[in-house]
């Protein structure tokens, strides 16, 4: 409840573009289906791609791509939490088409923007109790799938993911689209594998499968996000999972291979510092990763020389990355030390105005 909400798309792109002018670099926006600007109510299955037409203008004008997500949750037919994997063909046949609609909508964005759009699928779908049949969730998910993806687009203009999920709030005995389900499901597809670091058991960590999925996969795709005991979704920090997760994109010559979102949100905070903090923090860790030494370590481990190794990597964590990060963002002209004033202005200027 933080003051501020955006209440339409207008106030909400206005955020956006403060966002961006704190934010170094070129950017992409990433949109549920649940953000289409329509002048009528129209049903999910029904959606085109003129009802994302004023987010593709927006996106031209600042030089955006846009990535998309279909929107399987927080809707009366996904009330049971089931949608791809639902016993009734009629529910399922709705979601399908929703699916088969957002892919429409991604391949016609990318061609737009001339920028390829990742459209990502995630359903909620599992189980509070333990499941009598664990098979047939995951066939009817499968055969959903299948016929989704069934339509071909130039991957110019778009491509595809699953994402995975350990467990749910609601489906915490089973969940449909687990990671080894997607995983299977993605290498015999032609579709990216996402993972979310923080839809895994808390003592897991998605850096160590990124190099693993990398060796099998031509792409991969990643939700950057801050998980605390559960999928909380806390806004993204400088932290070592983070960090560890930058050291193995780089590390693995990857940075033209792995497809690099960010999922997270916090409306208990100034939504504009979220976002501003969470994508800052994500490029410091890639730019921590391409400051490291990284053939030296390698060679080093190599060579069974791991306490000169040790220390190394300990001194590694002192580089003085931060003169590199100013000069970048001098570069790109945008604030580095102090970027909240220019929030905190935004704020009373704008945000405190929407009451």
């Amino acid at each position: 409840n933080y003051p501020g909400k955006a209440r339409n798309p207008e106030e909400l792109m206005s955020d956006i573009d403060m966002a961006l002018k704190l934010i170094p670099g070129t950017h992409k926006i990433n949109l549920h289906a649940i953000y289409a600007i329509t002048d009528e109510n129209v049903s999910r299955d029904k959606l085109e791609p003129k009802h994302f037409q004023k987010w593709i203008d927006f996106a031209k004008e600042r030089g955006l791509g846009i990535d998309i997500n279909p929107t399987l949750f927080s809707h009366p037919l996904a009330s049971d939490g089931l949608t791809l994997s639902h016993p009734d063909e009629k529910v399922r046949r709705f979601w399908i088409d929703h699916c088969k609609a957002m892919r429409e909508i991604g391949a016609y964005i990318g061609k737009e923007l001339g920028v390829t759009c990742l459209n990502n699928i995630w359903i909620p779908d599992g189980y509070k109790e333990v499941p009598a049949d664990r098979l047939g969730p995951r066939m009817r998910l499968k055969d959903s799938l299948d016929e989704i993806l069934s339509v071909k687009y130039d991957k110019k203009y778009l491509v595809d993911s699953v994402e995975s999920k350990v467990f749910g709030i609601g489906v915490e005995s089973y969940t449909v689209g687990s990671h080894e389900f997607y995983m299977n499901y993605a290498a015999k597809n032609d579709v990216m594998c996402l993972l979310d670091n923080g839809h895994f058991h808390p003592t897991e960590v998605c850096s160590d499968k990124i190099p693993s999925l990398l060796l099998f996969s031509e792409n991969l795709a990643l939700h950057v996000t801050r998980g605390i005991r559960w999928d909380s979704d806390h806004v993204v920090l400088l932290d070592d999972e983070t960090k560890e997760i930058a050291h193995e994109i780089v590390r693995c010559n990857a940075l033209d291979r792995v497809y690099i979102a960010l999922d997270y949100f916090d409306a208990a905070i100034n939504r504009v510092s979220a976002w501003v903090t969470g994508y800052r923090s994500m490029q410091k860790a890639l730019l921590n990763a391409l400051c490291t030494p990284s053939e030296m370590l390698k060679e080093l481990q190599d060579t069974n020389q791991f306490s000169r190794k040790m220390v190394a990597m300990e001194d590694c964590k002192m580089l003085p990355i931060g003169a590199v990060w100013a000069e970048y963002c001098r570069q790109c002209g945008v604030v580095d030390a102090g970027y909240y004033d220019e929030i905190e202005k935004y704020e009373n200027e704008v945000l405190l105005k929407r009451v």
